[in-house]
């Protein structure tokens, strides 16, 4: 017969199991910029690079990976915010990477951030103008 103390913890792992979220995304924070979009460090002032949703970003410096990063895709999530009720809940966005952070033609509204989201893109997962975004953010 088993013994109580070789099922309990099989118990709480079938009772937890529901609980526990495994993802592959990374935590990190978005800023926007505005216009003008180019010349951008991945496509110079080609035009075709930008999606037609307006859906793109500048990579910050730890995912910029030596311009690696040019053409990425990522999904973006707002978690949270310094103003309550910023996120637009369940909104996830996917952004193309057209740009390096660092060197874009106009600054980001906040200075060392994972991504620098296009305007649009930007206000498509953000109620409140705020300087910046806590976001997962997945490749």
């Amino acid at each position: 017969m088993l013994k109580p103390e070789i099922l309990l913890p099989w118990f709480f792992l079938l009772l937890l199991a529901p609980e526990l979220r495994f993802s592959r995304a990374d935590i990190g924070t978005a800023s926007q910029y505005t216009p003008p979009y180019i010349p951008t460090a991945c496509y110079g002032s080609d035009m075709s690079q930008f999606p037609t949703s307006s859906l793109f970003a500048a990579a910050g410096e730890g995912i910029w990976d030596n311009g690696a990063a040019c053409g990425r895709q990522y999904l973006v999530k707002c978690i949270s915010a310094a103003v309550p009720q910023t996120c637009v809940q369940g909104q996830t966005i996917q952004v193309k990477i057209v740009d390096r952070a660092l060197t874009s033609v106009s600054p980001p509204s906040r200075a060392g951030s994972s991504l620098v989201l296009s305007n649009i893109a930007f206000e498509t997962i953000a109620k409140n103008a705020v300087p910046f975004l806590n976001v997962e953010f997945q490749q």
